[in-house]
């Protein structure tokens, strides 16, 4: 975009915040083709393994261990087999950085309250290497189908992907939480270089409209934050009010919440935040990334200074702290008598998952009777550990349950889990979820083609193969892997695989 196309109103305020001489080198910055970058899947791949997989030149993003810039008019990563492997994620060098810096281990309890697309949950369920949960969740349906796909596509198996207002969540998971991202909804300000369409919504709603939505959001994360755990918050804009005056909010607000600040020094060419020290802000004359800021924030743990009770709220009180006026999200759940049945259930203690009356549904969770003998013969045959006791069998699949999640409250769950496969009939039919968080040596059958192989992408676009001699015969279901990294299923009929590729996803 045109740095003159820029709204005067904007520019002023970028002036103001920046002062004259940086300001004419933020303007410069228009003048520069912005970087793409994809991330390696540390899931699936070390960073180097997929530098030395892919035909082009890769260059590190310095604070991104998995990170990588790649020239777009010399490579096509959406367009090669080891992208439908789940070997990494394409994604902005700046908008790395929210899930590289909120310090998640495995086995936390983990949520990305905005997460679609999924960039960065994908990017926190690397780092939890399978263990403990993930929640990721957007308010918008369509957008949560599109983020529930990118994390099967990843191979994250502890996930429960929701559709919901963080005000929901809040109702359901008081103080649930170790660690949250809230990457907020912004007025976009940092990605105008990249996209002129965000000056156009930025011109209809401004930072005067998105502010006070993303102090409700995160009050409302604040409430699901167990004491000692931390929110990383982050927007993609410049401006103060969205900003740094959001973290004010919240830590004038809630009393038991500190900044912890972020070493400026981990992004080179990153800086302080303006009247608040201790954030980190990007922009994008100062890195090879678009605009960006973080603040990080922890809840002090119970008998350390400002702290009241477990997280400073009286019981039942989760999910009204954003003010007497405002409401997150398009519903308004509060209903006298819900008010008092939530208060009940949160004084009964805190940190536990809330089933609220209506939850349990008669054959949700079908008993391990009714599996079949050739569920169970398939999974005998898996190396992946499937505990038997989170197996949950609906009419609309076989589902493995996360730990701690093994009887879901009731909330718009798109997935609880790993699909593990269908019933149909009797007959079992693994998922290609399931495929993706598979190891090639972790199921017996397989056919490995080299990721050059014209067969990979005729079997992503869907067609039947054939098998050349020596690669068969193949008998009953085969997993179909590209350089050893698993693509999806086939059905071995002898010398030809018939496609058992999810459509949805397939190579166009």
């Amino acid at each position: 975009m045109r740095s003159e196309l820029l709204p005067a109103a904007f520019a002023d305020s970028m002036r103001a915040l920046l002062g004259d001489e940086e300001y004419t080198s933020y303007i410069r910055s228009f003048g520069e083709d912005w970087k793409p970058g994809l991330r390696a899947n540390g899931l699936k791949i070390r960073p180097e393994q997929l530098k030395a997989m892919l035909p082009w030149q890769l260059e590190p993003v310095p604070w991104v261990e998995t990170g990588f810039y790649y020239d777009a008019d010399q490579a096509r990563p959406s367009r090669h087999p080891a992208y439908y492997a789940g070997l990494y994620y394409l994604q902005e060098p700046s908008a790395m950085t929210p899930g590289e810096l909120l310090p998640v281990k495995p086995g936390d309890r983990v949520l990305d309250l905005c997460a679609a697309p999924g960039g960065k949950s994908t990017q926190l369920g690397a780092r939890l290497l399978g263990e403990g949960l993930l929640v990721s969740n957007d308010i918008s349906n369509s957008r949560a189908r599109a983020l529930l796909k990118n994390l099967e596509l990843a191979g994250i198996p502890n996930i429960c992907v929701t559709s919901e207002s963080p005000e929901r969540l809040s109702q359901v998971f008081p103080l649930f939480f170790d660690k949250i991202l809230v990457d907020a909804p912004c007025s976009g300000e940092g990605m105008f270089r990249r996209d002129g369409e965000m000056v156009k919504d930025w011109a209809l709603k401004g930072p005067a409209y998105y502010a006070p939505l993303q102090r409700e959001i995160l009050a409302a994360a604040v409430t699901m934050l167990r004491p000692g755990g931390t929110i990383l918050y982050s927007t993609c804009t410049f401006s103060r009010e969205e900003d740094e005056g959001t973290v004010e909010y919240v830590l004038s607000r809630f009393p038991d919440l500190e900044l912890k600040p972020l070493d400026t020094r981990l992004v080179p060419g990153a800086c302080g935040g303006i009247g608040l020290d201790g954030c980190m802000r990007l922009f994008p004359h100062r890195i090879k990334g678009e605009g960006h800021f973080l603040a990080l924030l922890r809840k002090k743990s119970s008998g350390e200074s400002g702290t009241a009770g477990d997280g400073g709220l009286e019981a039942g009180s989760a999910g009204k702290v954003a003010g007497d006026n405002v409401r997150t999200g398009t519903e308004d759940l509060r209903g006298r008598r819900r008010e008092k049945a939530e208060a009940r259930e949160t004084a009964k203690g805190r940190g536990a998952v809330r089933n609220f009356p209506g939850q349990a549904k008669k054959g949700r969770n079908t008993p391990a009777a009714a599996y079949t003998g050739e569920l169970e013969a398939f999974l005998e045959q898996l190396s992946l550990p499937v505990p038997r006791e989170r197996l949950s069998v609906r009419p609309e699949g076989v589902y493995l349950l996360p730990a701690g999640m093994e009887q879901p409250p009731s909330l718009r769950f798109l997935r609880t889990g790993l699909l593990l496969g269908e019933l149909k009939k009797g007959r079992f039919e693994p998922s290609q979820a399931l495929a993706m968080v598979l190891k090639k040596e972790q199921y017996p059958v397989t056919v490995d083609f080299p990721m050059e192989d014209e067969r990979a992408v005729r079997y992503l676009k869907g067609e039947t193969i054939a098998l050349a001699e020596g690669e068969g015969p193949v008998k009953g279901w085969c997993l179909v892997c590209a350089g050893g990294y698993p693509l999806g299923w086939a059905k071995g009929a002898g010398p030809v695989l018939k496609n058992k590729y999810y459509p949805g996803w397939r190579w166009m």
